[in-house]
Order: C-alpha cells, then sequence, then structure tokens
C-alpha cells in the first residue's frame, strides 16, 4: 500500500487553484493510498480552530475538511505535525478531518528503513529572531492568552506576522532560513542515526548524503505547492521522492 507524505501547501482564498488541485489529488490518489502524512504549514495562517464556525472565515476550509472526512471514513490514515504557519491547529479541527496529531519530530519504521519526519523549522538555528518567536508562540500560556483574544484581532495579528515575515526573507540570506548542520547532526544522533530525515518548510526540496560518527543518513526536504509539489512516496519500492503537477 502507498503512504503520501507532503508539506508547505499553505492553502489559502488567494490561492484557489491549488486548493482545487489539492482537492483533485485526494479524491483520485490518496483514496487508494494508505496513510497521508502532512508535515506542517498545511494553510497559510491559522488563528484557531473556531475560525471553522465563522460563516466567512471559514468557509474556504469547508470542501477541504469534508474530502479529508471521507477519506478517513474510508480507512485512509491521516497524520498532520504543525508547521510554523498553523501550530495553533488543535483538536477540534483534527477531529473534524480525521486527522491524528503527531509530535515533531516523529520516527516511523517501515520495514528495515527508519524515518524521522519534521516540519524543518525548527532545525534553522540560524535565523534567532524566528527561533525566539516560535519558542514564545509555541507556549501554552501564550496560546491560551491569544487564542482569548476576539478573532478579528487574531486575524490582524497573523495579517502583521505575515507581512513581517516577508519582509525578514527579502532581507535575510537564504543560507539563515536553511537548516544548521549541527543542528541536523544533533537531532540525528539523539534518534540513534535514522535511515531518513524527512522534512519540509525550506523551500528547497531535494536530498542530501550525510555521514555522522560512521553512519550514514539521507536528509530528503519536500517541496511547497505551487505549479508543482516535490512530496515523497513510500510504497512496495521504498521511500522515494514524487513530483506531482498541479497544472490542470
Amino acid at each position: 500500500m502507498t503512504t503520501w507524505i507532503i508539506s508547505d501547501l499553505h492553502l489559502c482564498a488567494q490561492r484557489p487553484a491549488v486548493t482545487q488541485a489539492f482537492l483533485h489529488w485526494l479524491r483520485t490518489e490518496v483514496v487508494k493510498a494508505e496513510a497521508l502524512y502532512i508535515l506542517g504549514d498545511f494553510v497559510e495562517v491559522w488563528v484557531g480552530d473556531d475560525i471553522l464556525d465563522h460563516p466567512q472565515h471559514g468557509a474556504e476550509f469547508v470542501p477541504i475538511v469534508q474530502t479529508l472526512r471521507a477519506l478517513a471514513d474510508r480507512g485512509v490514515k491521516l497524520y498532520f505535525m504543525h508547521g510554523n504557519r498553523d501550530f495553533l491547529i488543535g483538536q477540534h479541527f483534527a477531529l473534524a478531518c480525521g486527522l491524528q496529531l503527531l509530535p515533531d519530530p516523529t520516527l516511523l519504521i517501515w520495514g528495515d528503513t527508519r524515518v524521522l519526519l519534521s516540519h524543518g523549522d525548527a532545525l534553522c538555528t540560524d535565523d534567532v529572531a524566528y527561533q525566539q518567536f516560535r519558542t514564545q508562540v509555541r507556549s501554552t500560556q501564550w496560546q491560551q492568552a491569544f487564542l482569548a483574544q476576539p478573532l478579528t484581532a487574531r486575524l490582524a495579528f497573523a495579517e502583521h506576522a505575515r507581512q513581517q515575515s516577508t519582509q525578514n526573507k527579502a532581507s535575510y540570506s537564504m543560507d539563515i532560513m536553511d537548516v544548521n548542520a549541527t543542528a541536523v547532526t544533533a537531532l540525528l544522533r539523539e534518534y540513534h542515526y535514522p535511515d531518513v530525515l524527512l522534512h519540509g518548510h525550506t523551500h528547497r526540496p531535494g536530498s542530501h548524503r550525510l555521514e555522522i560518527d560512521g553512519h550514514v543518513c539521507e536528509r530528503m526536504v519536500l517541496g511547497d505547492w505551487h505549479d508543482q509539489a516535490v512530496c515523497a512516496r513510500h510504497d512496495q519500492h521504498g521511500l522515494q521522492p514524487y513530483t506531482l503537477s498541479l497544472l490542470t
């Protein structure tokens, strides 16, 4: 049976073609699979699960929730790991979609292959300002205070944060926003040298061979979704990158 691993869809109302391509892929390909893993940044912004109940802001997510729920009801196993854009997705959304929430990182064992899944943002330690922000917003205290605010205030905060992130990216070196080699090495040592570290976040799809303490590991990076998407597929032939064409 086939398992798919994807990340960085950044679904939003401003990019309806990507949402439609994703829904079509779910209905035609994932419906035949055993499992789907979503490694974060599934949506462009998420300010709390209560957005699903908002008649205006929640409308764009209705077909997504319904399609995922239909897959789960058919027996496809669905898993979700938080990214830097959707770390506030909670149990309400997960239950509505039939998703199981995963910690970051998560170790999987497929036959003789050990695969470590991560969104990847925690590995970008050269971006000190982002890591400080990440620590703040991942705290229970901050999240409880944020979610207690009115939805309009949360949406305004998210838009400001998104604009700030865009400005920072324009001024930062691309290397600062990539993973840090020391952080990658430390993670692979912590998990006793998995065969593959699979992550997204950087929007730099590719495969990198690493040798750490005499152990050979592969760092496989997924891509974001635009005209195409680089994801990963695991089946009887093993784990391989797979490019989806999103053009209709």
